[in-house]
C-alpha cells in the first residue's frame, strides 16, 4: 500500500529538501501544498487519503499551529501524525507545536535522514491493520 505524505511549505527550496529526504522511503507518494488552508483542502479530497503531515509553522494566511489544531479537530484526521520543521527560533515554540498536536518537531536547519527516519516511524506506527 503506498503511503501519502502531504508536505505543507509556502519556500519551494524547502519542500524540495523534504522531497527528496522522503524519495529513499518505499511506497511514499508526496504531495504538496503551499499553505495551511491549501492543506486542508487536500486531506478532505479523497484521494489520495493523507498518511502524514509535515508541515512548517510561518506561512501565509493560516501558520501551522492552526493547521494542527484544525487537522486534530477533524474526526477524519484526527489521528493523522504531524510533524512540524520549522526555522522559528521562539524558545517556547516546540512546546507551542506539541500543544497543539505535533507528534514530532524538528529546528531548521535539520537532518533530512532524522526527519525521513520519523515518517517511517511515524507511518510504521500509524498503519492500521489490513492496510
Amino acid at each position: 500500500m503506498r503511503s501519502a505524505v502531504l508536505i505543507v511549505e509556502d519556500a519551494d527550496t524547502c519542500a524540495t529538501t523534504l522531497d527528496v529526504a522522503l524519495a529513499a522511503i518505499p511506497g511514499i507518494q508526496v504531495v504538496f501544498a503551499a499553505s495551511g488552508l491549501e492543506a486542508l483542502r487536500i486531506m478532505d479530497d479523497a484521494s489520495p487519503r493523507i498518511h502524514l503531515v509535515l508541515t512548517d509553522l510561518n506561512m501565509p494566511g493560516m501558520d501551522g499551529f492552526e493547521l494542527i489544531r484544525r487537522i486534530r479537530a477533524a474526526p477524519a484526521h484526527a489521528r493523522v501524525p504531524v510533524i512540524v520543521i520549522s526555522g522559528d527560533t521562539g524558545e517556547r515554540t516546540p512546546e507551542l507545536a506539541f500543544a497543539a498536536g505535533a507528534n514530532a518537531y524538528f529546528q531548521k536547519p535539520y537532518s533530512p535522514a532524522a526527519v525521513r527516519q520519523k515518517v517511517e516511524l511515524l507511518l510504521h506506527a500509524n498503519q492500521e491493520p489490513d492496510s
